[in-house]
């Protein structure tokens, strides 16, 4: 069991060697769309790489999620043919958000030796989630 102090060095670590390994700009809050950001997450014990619908109001949240859902095919062929889709995604701070996201299970962040697999996994996801959005950015929006 770590103490507070040690698991904070161990997120520090992982998203600092993470940032050396793939040392390139991420889009992530930079969508240019207000509420619509992408996002790389450890929770528990899996990692998650997600489109997320931020917004407070449900209609502009199920607006965004329902152009995505309507591009479902092709971000099942672009991005990954895992994809889950939740509308009304619940975070552990029990906001509700729309999500489209992709899990690798079974991984820890305070297991070094899952780190390279994650690494992999968020680069891999996360490069084609970001292609996917750019290319699609201007039908999501309007």
């Amino acid at each position: 069991m770590f103490s507070k102090e040690e698991a904070k060095q161990v997120r520090q670590d992982f998203w600092t060697f993470f940032g050396k390994r793939y040392d390139r700009k991420w889009t992530l809050y930079s969508t240019k769309i207000k509420d619509v950001v992408l996002k790389f997450s450890m929770e528990d014990s899996r990692a998650v790489v997600s489109i997320d619908m931020e917004h407070a109001q449900d209609f502009y949240r199920h607006y965004y999620f329902d152009k995505l859902v309507s591009l479902k095919s092709v971000m099942i062929d672009t991005v990954s043919p895992d994809l889950i889709w939740d509308q009304d995604y619940q975070l552990d701070n029990g906001k509700i958000i729309s999500r489209v996201y992709v899990v690798l299970n079974d991984v820890k962040i305070t297991r070094k030796t899952d780190w390279p697999q994650v690494y992999s996994f968020f680069h891999d996801h996360m490069d084609r989630l970001e292609s996917f959005y750019w290319d699609f950015k201007d039908y999501i929006e309007d």
